[in-house]
């Protein structure tokens, strides 16, 4: 038997970074996103070798272990391992050797969830493997413990939910962890438009977004007011979001998304910096009515907002800065399991 997974990428369309501790904890937050034809896999194949070979099949990279309750966290794969840890730790499995194989059809640091959707596709896996009785609600739970408290790396919430759900939700972030997706009835005409009008750009740049993240919790815990005051807005933005898109006001969208980037550059340094800059600038200029930095911010991914065939106007003013574009389609799924 081989164990197979995959799970989207996403978008984010408002309110990003209010899913954040303690931002979240303190003051509820509230995003709106959309997973797209991108995704994370991750193939598991038992084998009769005594050994656990890891390998991450984008970035060539790859180890091989003796069979061990738990793996080394050594920086190396640390995605893979940590997953395993925390299933061998829960349930405490017969030890048998397995290729766990992973790929990511997007790179680290691009802005689009991939390491936390890449954590959900390995759950995946197991869970396909050993059918573990985990809702939908409890696989996205445990895939942010994995991330935020087994691994702890900085980051918000809303990824491991998009990756565990799919489609458009609006969700909401409160303290102890409670979180409500809520999928949101679009009309397809509305989506289709949405669609053809929002421009995926990839910068040709990655980032570190922990550093950004760390900065904005500091930003929160130290009180800093312009900070928390630009994530008020971003939730409210979130709420606009879901307005314009429920009732059709697609002509609203440009002009909501260029609100939140406005306020996304007031939570950290470094969110935004020149080149990203000059790229909205010129965007705009082109014809986009609004846009923003996807995830985190410093690089990686931005999405343009393109009404009335502007969009290909703005693709040719782009192509001017080195990036690509990238096309996708919208999708409903989220993680999806099978075996073969």
């Amino acid at each position: 038997m081989i164990y197979r997974s995959k799970a989207p990428l996403r978008i984010g369309l408002a309110g990003g970074g209010t899913d954040v501790s303690p931002y979240s904890d303190q003051f509820g937050g509230a995003i709106l996103n959309a997973t797209v034809s991108l995704s994370a896999y991750a193939t598991l194949e038992p084998i009769e070798e005594d050994k656990i070979i890891l390998r991450a099949l984008d970035r060539n990279e790859s180890e091989t272990h003796e069979l061990l309750q738990r793996l080394p966290i050594n920086g190396t794969l640390d995605l893979l391992k940590g997953v395993y840890n925390r299933i061998q730790q829960d349930y405490n499995f017969p030890l048998s050797g397995f290729i766990l194989s992973t790929f990511v059809d997007a790179p680290a640091g691009s802005g689009l969830g991939t390491s936390s959707t890449l954590v959900v596709a390995i759950l995946g896996v197991f869970v396909e493997k050993y059918k573990l009785p985990l809702s939908d609600y409890e696989i996205a739970q445990y895939a942010y413990s994995i991330e935020r408290v087994d691994l702890q790396l900085a980051g918000g919430k809303q990824d491991q939910y998009a990756a565990t759900f799919g489609g458009v939700n609006f969700m909401e972030f409160y303290k102890d962890d409670k979180v409500i997706v809520n999928p949101l009835r679009i009309k397809p005409h509305y989506l289709h438009e949405l669609e053809n009008n929002l421009v995926l750009y990839f910068t040709a740049t990655s980032r570190e977004s922990a550093t950004i993240i760390k900065e904005q919790v500091k930003n929160v815990t130290n009180n800093n007011e312009k900070s928390i005051e630009a994530m008020h807005q971003l939730k409210e933005q979130a709420k606009m979001m879901k307005e314009a898109l429920l009732q059709g006001k697609l002509n609203d969208i440009g002009e909501i998304l260029d609100y939140g980037f406005q306020q996304k550059r007031l939570m950290a340094a470094n969110i935004s910096n020149q080149s990203i800059e000059n790229i909205y600038d010129v965007a705009k200029a082109s014809g986009a009515t609004g846009g923003k930095i996807s995830g985190a911010g410093g690089g990686g991914f931005m999405i343009f907002y393109c009404p009335n065939n502007t969009r290909y106007a703005v693709i040719n003013a782009l192509n001017n800065f080195g990036g690509a574009i990238k096309k996708y389609q919208f999708t409903k799924y989220g993680l999806t399991t099978w075996t073969v």
